[in-house]
């Protein structure tokens, strides 16, 4: 299974570079101004899932622009298989139509409600995370693990904003001028899965956002927690990538990040 999610993250990813600067149709999706889909992130797609369907033909598929789909033998629309692959098969798609070099192909398998393999390809910098429920995270090969950073104030954090900024949801851009006041410094890269990928490879010291989908940490929340890091909701709660708050960290700044998140909680 791993070695087919890398193949389909690879290919994907060679589709995504050979194309930028050739997007030809950019959409908006409907209520969000400024959430983009071009045809690009479509074939990705569907580059994506017929490369996995050859190999197993009767899973199911929670893919960003697809929506649920079931495996060939569903019935009914109903829910067949105790796989799931989830895939966002262009995380970053502003940077993407802008030729800004920061974006990735994300894709993380579920087995009866439990994400048990992720891939994170970034093709910028032919940079392959893969991890396995249990057998830790990698880049290229090499073994990931998180930073050591055991203070906010010598931290690095990421972070990215909801489609819907303007409205100010759940208090986005309170905990962003928090976290500037406490935390050495945020970046903002607009790629979740990169930012995650980031924060297992000890690149970054903690990422948080208010509110994300199943195919934007599906695969990279497993890098996280195979590096050994920490994922939970801004309480310190269990995360479910169906939830939306998310915050992840090298596990050492969790609480004092959980302190700045309650300010406005």
């Amino acid at each position: 299974m791993l070695s087919v999610a890398v193949e389909a993250a690879k290919e994907a990813g060679k589709f995504l570079k050979f194309n930028i600067g050739k997007v030809k149709e950019i959409q908006r999706k409907v209520g969000q101004e400024t959430n983009l889909v071009t045809e690009i992130d479509r074939q990705s797609e569907q580059l994506i899932i017929g490369i996995i369907k050859r190999h197993f033909p009767q899973h199911d598929f929670l893919a960003e622009e697809g929506g649920l789909r079931q495996g060939d033998s569903s019935v009914g629309g109903e829910k067949k298989s105790e796989y799931r692959w989830i895939i966002d098969p262009l995380d970053g798609t502003v940077n993407y139509t802008h030729r800004f070099p920061c974006f990735a192909v994300s894709i993380g398998l579920e087995k009866n409600g439990e994400i048990i393999l992720g891939v994170v390809y970034d093709p910028n910098f032919e940079e392959l995370f893969t991890a396995e429920k249990g057998r830790g995270a990698f880049v290229n090969g090499k073994r990931l693990s998180v930073s050591k950073a055991d203070v906010l104030v010598r931290s690095l954090l990421v972070t990215g904003f909801p489609y819907n900024i303007k409205d100010n949801p759940d208090h986005a851009i309170e905990h962003f001028i928090n976290f500037l006041k406490e935390a050495q410094a945020v970046r903002r890269m607009g790629s979740a899965a990169i930012d995650l990928a980031y924060v297992a490879a000890g690149r970054i010291d903690g990422f948080w956002e208010v509110s994300l989908n199943p195919w934007d940490v599906a695969a990279a929340v497993l890098l996280v927690a195979e590096a050994g890091g920490k994922v939970t909701d801004f309480l310190g709660n269990p995360y479910s990538i169906y939830g939306k708050p998310i915050l992840a960290s090298n596990g050492v700044i969790h609480e004092e990040m959980i302190r700045v998140l309650r300010k406005v909680l």
